[in-house]
């Protein structure tokens, strides 16, 4: 098929659509709370609706008899928006009976799930893998398993901390690195994992290896960075073009001016119009990214094999073509519920070239 794509944008849009294809069963399923759509249709009511990460960074290791947060971090092999799902209805704290400072750290406090929470850990569990099938069922079992294997033959060489899902992007939009290095994980271990943490450790690991040499993070150079034109493009186009939300767009935008590598100006005197357009600086953190992505992506062929980096591209091409509506096989999944949140807004024209995964609630477009 030969996209031409970076390997991290197919490995991006194989995660994002399992994951919005994920969401809209879990809001289908769950009673929940948005902003659109205020309380569910589903039957009671529940915390506020997050995403997939917000599962898999923080749910899937909160048992109910409660466990510190600091071993909810070092199991995860990451962080989450503690504050948020406090506030959304997921969990509580309490300070460990065998702490008596008055004021103990967040750290050490001991974090329970909800009754609601307790209801989410219920429907999600079961999820993810019914989501699998799904894909099984649509693509093929073959594909998948060809997809898992070779997923599987680079993860084993990775770091074995990679967490099993997207970081919370931090400041600048940038990854964060596992907190620990250790030797790289067996094959069987990896092989009793979900797809979507087997596609989330070997695109970390790319973007960490992008991150380690270029100044403008691998979410901001991937989804608005390469969709600029050189004369600008409107800020109101930059969601349509690179199939983020207009607050990723936002926080990227603000970034970048900040850091001198683009301006937003009226489009014209006295225009409520605004342009994005590159600075000079932005020029060549836009180049260095097309050159950086085909250098990874030409030392990851040295460092685990033609053939394995050849199947993990066929295979993420044949699910994932170039990521747009118009010819990507992924997005036959991806149509909402008619009373879910996505089904009030306008359906994508492409999948994010990265995920945008944000303390707003882990969703991979940054909604």
């Amino acid at each position: 098929m030969g996209t031409g794509l970076p390997l991290s944008a197919l490995l991006s849009f194989a995660l994002v659509a399992f994951t919005i294809e994920a969401d809209n069963e879990a809001e289908h399923s769950l009673p929940h709370r948005t902003t659109t759509g205020g309380p569910s249709t589903v039957t009671g009511s529940g915390p506020w609706l997050t995403s997939m990460a917000m599962w898999l960074n923080c749910m899937q290791w909160v048992p109910e008899q409660g466990i510190a947060v600091c071993e909810v971090e070092r199991i995860a092999r990451t962080v989450t928006n503690w504050d948020g799902m406090r506030r959304w209805g997921y969990i509580f704290f309490e300070p460990s009976p065998d702490d008596n400072r008055p004021k103990p750290p967040q750290s050490a406090l001991i974090v329970r799930p909800t009754a609601r929470g307790r209801l989410a850990q219920q429907v999600w569990t079961a999820l993810i893998p019914a989501i699998e099938n799904r894909w099984r069922e649509r693509f093929g079992s073959q594909a998948i398993d060809e997809l898992r294997s070779t997923l599987i033959e680079v993860a084993a060489q990775l770091d074995a901390n990679l967490p099993d899902c997207m970081p919370i992007l931090m400041y600048g939009l940038v990854d964060q690195p596992p907190k620990l290095s250790n030797s790289s994980p067996s094959a069987a271990n990896l092989a009793g994992l979900a797809l979507p943490a087997l596609l989330a450790r070997v695109l970390l690991a790319f973007s960490l290896d992008f991150e380690r040499e270029a100044e403008v993070s691998l979410a901001i150079s991937a989804n608005i960075l390469r969709v600029i034109d050189d004369t600008g493009t409107r800020v109101g186009d930059l969601p349509v073009r690179s199939g983020v939300s207009k607050e990723a767009i936002a926080m990227a935008l603000g970034y970048l001016t900040k850091r001198g590598y683009a301006v937003v100006e009226p489009e014209a005197r006295g225009s409520r119009i605004k342009v994005a357009r590159l600075t000079p600086s932005g020029i060549l953190a836009q180049d260095a990214y097309r050159k950086l992505t085909a250098s990874i992506e030409q030392r990851w062929v040295k460092r685990f094999g033609a053939g394995v980096i050849e199947n993990l591209r066929t295979s993420l091409e044949a699910l994932a073509s170039d990521g747009t509506a118009d010819r990507s096989p992924l997005f036959r999944g991806l149509a909402p519920h008619p009373e879910g949140w996505r089904a009030k807004v306008r359906m994508p024209s492409t999948l994010p070239h990265y995920p945008m995964v944000l303390h707003r609630g882990g969703y991979p477009d940054g909604s």
